[in-house]
């Protein structure tokens, strides 16, 4: 839908068991060389916010990313540069949600309270960042695994705020408000009609939400968690959405481990534009048009020469035989 091609090979591919990654038994709940383990609070900035247990104590926190991409300079407007190019200044947030005290744990190992108060803190921050008229988008995102560019074990997610609409939230925000200016219909919505009757790369449906490999999938053992409401705006999520979207994340997550191993992956929340964002559409189409959900794309082959080449991915394992591996996996 968004007008990436992909090449399903799988005379290129494996079976699934020899993807395995097995978890790192070296990690310990505790890490004293960890900024993010409890006891090492004052070795990150100040807090921004944080969620407490019973017994007073952090079960997370949030503050800002010690080595932030983006910074809280005012935003500027692109200035040519050679009369060929734009340049802007780096204005943004860059925030860092600690998921857990525990320095080992993976989201199976959570609670489902606790990842249901993650996603809680997610909406919560993207609400609050929302609110500066110098960010156009707020991306949420978490990268598990060296592979998948995570630089600490802890478990984390990041949350940016960009002065500009990235291209790929961009292209995605025309290729869906062109398919519902034609059919009238969101195409995400539609999608989950049309799979559910079909089945092929269905991983679990339930009133709430439909987990999926998606068609032309990108990568081995992408996966697509969708809530069966339509909204475009994440961050306006309710909390009984929340609460079946987070037992689904838990759930198919450890599908993925139960399959592969502890596979690393980028973890990456899809919605819509902020309404200070000038996309070319009305609020009304964003409205319409998009329907916010999660992505998990395990990261268990480079991208090479030919990706980069051509924009076009190869994936040697074909959705439809990723999403029957992860139905039959326990969760």
């Amino acid at each position: 839908m968004i007008g990436h091609w992909v090449a399903i090979s799988p005379e290129r591919g494996r079976r699934p068991s020899d993807y395995r990654i097995e978890p790192d038994a070296s990690l310990s709940k505790h890490d004293p060389n960890c900024p993010f383990c409890p006891g090492n609070e004052a070795t990150t900035p100040p807090e921004i916010d944080r969620v407490d247990g019973a017994a007073g104590d952090w079960v997370i926190r949030v503050v800002p990313n010690k080595f932030p991409a983006l910074n809280h300079e005012p935003r500027r407007e692109p200035q040519r540069v050679l009369g060929l190019f734009e340049r802007m200044n780096g204005t943004g947030a860059h925030e860092v949600v600690i998921e857990s005290p525990l320095h080992a744990a993976t989201l199976p190992d959570l609670p489902p309270e606790q990842v249901e108060t993650i996603l809680a803190t997610y909406a919560a921050r993207a609400r609050a960042l929302g609110q500066n008229p110098d960010y156009r988008h707020i991306l949420v995102f978490k990268n598990h695994g060296k592979a998948a560019g995570a630089s600490l074990a802890h478990p984390h997610s990041q949350i940016i705020g960009t002065p500009l609409v990235p291209h790929e939230v961009a292209r995605r925000t025309r290729t869906a408000t062109a398919y519902t200016e034609e059919t009238g219909r969101c195409f995400l919505c539609e999608l989950l009609e049309r799979e559910t009757r079909h089945g092929d790369r269905v991983i679990e449906a339930t009133d709430d939400y439909v987990v999926l490999a998606p068609y032309a999938s990108r990568f081995q053992f992408e996966t697509r968690i969708v809530p069966r409401t339509h909204h475009h705006d994440f961050a306006a999520s309710k909390a009984p959405q929340r609460r079946a979207i987070a037992r689904a994340l838990r759930r198919t997550v450890s599908r993925l481990a139960n399959v592969l191993g502890d596979p690393p992956y980028n973890l990456v929340v899809q919605t819509a534009p902020l309404p200070t964002a000038d996309t070319g559409h009305s609020p009304q189409a964003i409205a319409r048009s998009l329907h916010w959900h999660i992505d998990i794309l395990p990261r268990l082959s480079q991208v090479a020469g030919f990706e980069w080449g051509t924009g076009i991915h190869i994936n040697p394992t074909p959705p439809e035989e990723a999403a029957a591996a992860l139905r039959e996996a326990a969760c």
